[in-house]
């Protein structure tokens, strides 16, 4: 039982943080198009996030943002602070194929795990689209290759085989979760500053 609560933790915490990563695109993407496609998805994740976090705690605010950095399960793949379209992109189509792997791992034991994955198929088919249209440019390519090892760390271990003929790279040394980018302080800090601010807490 300890195992699946940390697996359904790992799942929501990926999901609360690439949904507050995805965010920061709003007003900035390079188009107008994709400014209200990150938006969408990010409130999405955050939504799934929420739905997981509630089967896991009665009182799913507190879970998601009372706990202190070192806490949170989330893989650093998602706590990434990325700057630039190509490792964004990166992020997203590899995120996303992890994220259909263990998904369809969970789909029988977990029913809300159908609700989120027929949710994700528009967010793999906006990955995908972006996906087609970048591979064979350097950037995108070195972006993936980079992004790698830690996209290997959303999956268990015995996911990583199909993560890897599915992105048709070689199997490398993930980065692990228990690993914390230097950004993820700050993110935390924004994450949970209406809860903090609240006299009894805020609510969602």
């Amino acid at each position: 039982m300890a195992d699946r609560a940390d697996t359904l933790l790992a799942l929501a915490d990926d999901e609360l943080v690439i949904g507050w990563r995805d965010s920061e695109w709003t007003g900035i993407a390079p188009m107008l198009e994709e400014d209200v496609a990150f938006s969408s998805i990010a409130q999405n994740e955050i939504g799934h996030a929420r739905a997981v976090y509630e089967l896991l705690s009665d009182d799913a605010d507190a879970l998601a943002f009372d706990r202190p950095p070192g806490e949170y399960r989330c893989a650093p793949l998602v706590q990434l602070h990325l700057l630039d379209w190509a490792h964004t992109i990166a992020r997203r189509w590899l995120y996303e194929v992890a994220d259909e792997i263990r998904i369809t791992a969970l789909r029988d034991e977990l029913p809300v795990a159908a609700k989120i994955d027929r949710e994700e198929a528009y967010h793999r088919m906006h990955a995908e689209m972006w996906h087609e249209r970048l591979q064979d440019e350097p950037r995108f390519r070195d972006a993936v290759s980079e992004l790698w090892p830690y996209a290997l760390g959303v999956v268990l271990p015995e996911q990583r085989a199909a993560l890897s003929a599915r992105v048709g790279l070689e199997e490398v040394e993930a980065v692990e979760r228990g690993v914390f980018d230097d950004s993820f302080a700050a993110l935390h800090e924004e994450m949970t500053m209406v809860r903090r601010s609240a006299p009894v807490g805020a609510q969602w």
